[in-house]
């Protein structure tokens, strides 16, 4: 790792003006190329305390081995040039997207003496009109042959072409009028190229004014009364109308625009663009990255400009792009993008109206795309077998965990205190044995306490069953609990148990409860009579805590304290993305390509989604409660029938019995009861809105308006 004092540059050398920058590591490969409005300002952020830089900054500069730059004359070129030696070196350390895969355009080559109309893919070629990109390829292949009817250019290759012009004889398409058959002279090259011309003008959205001219083409033949005419015209005109409607109508004003929206988390981005012309959708793309660098939404749309329009000249670019988030500074990129067309192109975030619930659109097929994505990279057995090895590997153990469970502690500035447990099992989530705690041990927040009391419990457990099973003799640990710890959910919802968590009652999922015996065994598992899996039979070769020394430090101690000595412990950091292990002073860090990375990170990921989940489903039964769920023997019904009768909670706890027993189903012994509860309940102090400072008197007020939100949920 070098120092990046041993080649920081002096200040007086770095000059004041526009540039480009490289860093190239000890064998002189650029690792990353950045571009500056002040190179003298932007490299000192890079040479600064190593501790007050972004972790993959700070990657970076302690990979490089020497910097250098080149001064340009304003942020334009300096944009120009970092986007080509982005394109030459590629940099290890930079953005860069990659197509989730290969879009097939509709391209005319019009480099061509006699152009053919055709689908391509991959590097765009000179001299040839793209449209698009499509979904799919039959997509293009059904509106040519639409068009072929009006527009009969050329479609065959260059051998059949060729073949034809030998033997004097077209193929079938110009047999039957889709194709003028240039190949045998039916028309000269001058008119076939005027025919491919109409053709693009067509599909790059100009279509009123053709079709218009259709009609009254129509119209005069109709009048002459050469009916076959006008009905091979009208048979066009149906034609090419069938073909505009495969393209949505999404902008009424028949805006030609780009819309890019990004969806991303920290450590990876998906980019989508929609490509409307003449308001309507002509294609669609997506990329996703790796965020390699410290980067923004904003940085992100920059360099998806970058990749999008790098190559593009003219009419390629649209007169408007709408994007999420605005590059800082925005001029260069939109004077950039001015040049590249040819006349202004407007760079802004769409406010309001159709464009901005088309923008909406474009993030959720984003939002999907980041999830396809880590969906394949998860799904794929290869990878989740090297991601395991290397998470053995890295923690040096003796074999890949094939079964890990991860906590994570939840709450609300020490509110409503609850941890979860998720399983995963070689490499996917195993969500019928996920289970949730509450922390019963002490009140407050303390994530380390909590964690030494929920691995405590969950190992217990383990020990309890292998009392049960014979395969331990001792005794369980001394305060080792008897109630059944954790309750159990199926596929990661939070169950409705009718009874709290500490109490072991088991979720509605048919999983069972205690029962005593030697249990049989399945599959390797401890299970119950009936077959299924015993709740914290089955012990996991990995513990994953979500946190870093201090929380894996309790988790160990409270394993050692129970003489669990065969289970690995690490921690995953969420800032650094670090792995902490016990007893080290320093953590393993993972490269950032490295898969057991990313599925320590999906597990950690799971677990924390999970304990938040519970922990607000906690505290929004708590502050709907209200003093009548307490009253035995008072149901739902006549819940509502007492607050419906008085009209608030404040006038029933201020009723007699008499006036109580007059709600109808509401006995004697029953308002006794319910005006006890109430006396009971009664709050010592008026109750304060803490959003507001308001105080308010009437009780009747939904409990969630009597305790504003504190913080934020961990």
């Amino acid at each position: 790792m070098a120092d990046p004092s041993s080649y920081r540059p002096k200040p007086g050398q770095i000059p004041d003006s526009p540039g480009v920058y490289k860093f190239r590591d000890e064998h002189g490969r650029v690792i990353y190329v950045g571009k500056a409005k002040s190179l003298r300002q932007r490299l000192a952020n890079y040479f600064q305390d190593l501790a007050g830089l972004h972790p993959r900054t700070r990657t970076m500069v302690t990979t490089a081995a020497s910097v250098e730059w080149t001064v340009v004359s304003t942020e334009v070129e300096a944009l120009q040039l970092e986007y080509t030696w982005i394109k030459e070196f590629d940099p290890r350390f930079n953005v860069k997207y990659r197509d989730d895969k290969s879009y097939p355009y509709l391209a005319v080559t019009l480099n061509e003496e006699f152009p053919r109309v055709q689908v391509m893919r991959g590097a765009k070629k000179k001299g040839v009109r793209y449209f698009g990109p499509y979904g799919h390829a039959w997509a293009i292949r059904e509106t040519v042959d639409l068009m072929l009817r009006v527009f009969p250019v050329r479609t065959c290759s260059a051998g059949v072409f060729k073949r034809s012009a030998q033997i004097g004889r077209p193929c079938l398409l110009g047999y039957i009028g889709k194709c003028s058959a240039p190949c045998v002279g039916r028309i000269s090259p001058e008119e076939h190229r005027e025919l491919a011309e109409e053709f693009c003008d067509f599909m790059a959205g100009r279509t009123g004014a053709y079709l218009r001219r259709l009609e009254r083409r129509m119209q005069e033949a109709a009048e002459e009364m050469e009916y076959e005419r006008a009905a091979r015209l009208r048979d066009d005109i149906g034609a090419l109308r069938r073909a505009m409607e495969k393209s949505a109508v999404v902008l009424a004003d028949a805006t030609d625009a780009d819309l890019i929206a990004v969806a991303e988390d920290e450590l990876e981005a998906a980019v989508q663009i929609f490509h409307v012309r003449g308001g309507r959708v002509r294609g669609q793309r997506g990329w996703v990255t790796d965020k390699v660098e410290a980067v923004t939404t904003a940085g992100l749309v920059e360099h998806a400009l970058q990749q999008l329009y790098g190559e593009e000249q003219g009419d390629a670019v649209p007169k408007e792009v709408l994007v999420p988030a605005l590059p800082e500074p925005v001029e260069p990129i939109a004077q950039w993008l001015s040049q590249r067309r040819g006349s202004l192109v407007s760079l802004r975030i769409p406010q309001r109206g159709d464009k901005k619930d088309l923008m909406a659109t474009v993030g959720r097929n984003a939002e999907q795309a980041l999830a396809l994505h880590k969906t394949k990279r998860a799904s794929d057995l290869t990878t989740r077998s090297r991601a395991l090895e290397e998470i053995a590997q890295a923690l040096g153990l003796d074999t890949v965990p094939l079964r890990i469970e991860c906590f994570d502690i939840s709450h609300l500035q020490g509110d409503d205190v609850v941890a979860s447990m998720v399983v995963f099992e070689d490499g996917l989530a195993r969500k019928s044995e996920y289970r949730r705690f509450q922390i019963k041990g002490f009140a407050g927040q303390d994530d380390v306490r909590s964690m030494h009391e929920v691995i405590g419990r969950r190992f217990r457990r383990y020990l309890q069953e292998k009392q049960k099973s014979g395969e331990w003799t001792q005794e369980p640990s001394d305060g080792a609990p008897t109630e059944a710890d954790g309750v159990p959910t199926e596929a990661g919802a939070p169950a409705e148990t009718g009874a709290p968590a500490e109490t072991g009652a088991p979720a509605e999922t048919g999983l069972p409860t205690e029962v005593d015996g030697a249990p049989d065994a399945v599959d390797g598992r401890l299970t119950d009579d009936d077959g299924r899996p015993k709740r914290f039979a089955y012990p996991p070769q990995l513990v994953v805590v979500d946190g870093g020394a201090p929380q894996v430090a309790a988790a160990r101690r409270a394993m050692d304290e129970l003489g669990i000595d065969d289970v690995a412990v690490c921690g995953l950091a969420k800032r650094l993305e670090e792995v902490w292990l016990p007893d080290e002073d320093d953590p393993v860090v993972l490269p950032r390509s490295s898969e057991g990375l990313y599925l320590l990170q999906r597990v950690r990921d799971e677990a924390h989604r999970f304990a938040i989940t519970y922990q607000r489903s906690k505290r929004t039964k708590r502050l709907k409660a209200s003093p009548l769920d307490a009253v035995a023997g008072l149901g739902e019904t006549r819940r509502q029938a007492l607050l419906k009768h008085f009209g608030s909670l404040k006038k029933l706890r201020a009723a007699t019995v008499d006036e109580i027993c007059e709600v109808p189903g509401v006995g004697r012994k029953t308002a006794e009861t319910v005006a006890a509860a109430l006396a009971a309940a009664a709050p010592s102090a008026p109750a304060v809105n803490t959003a507001t400072g308001e105080i308010i008197e009437d009780d009747e007020a939904p409990p969630a308006a009597l305790s504003a939100e504190r913080g934020q949920d961990r």
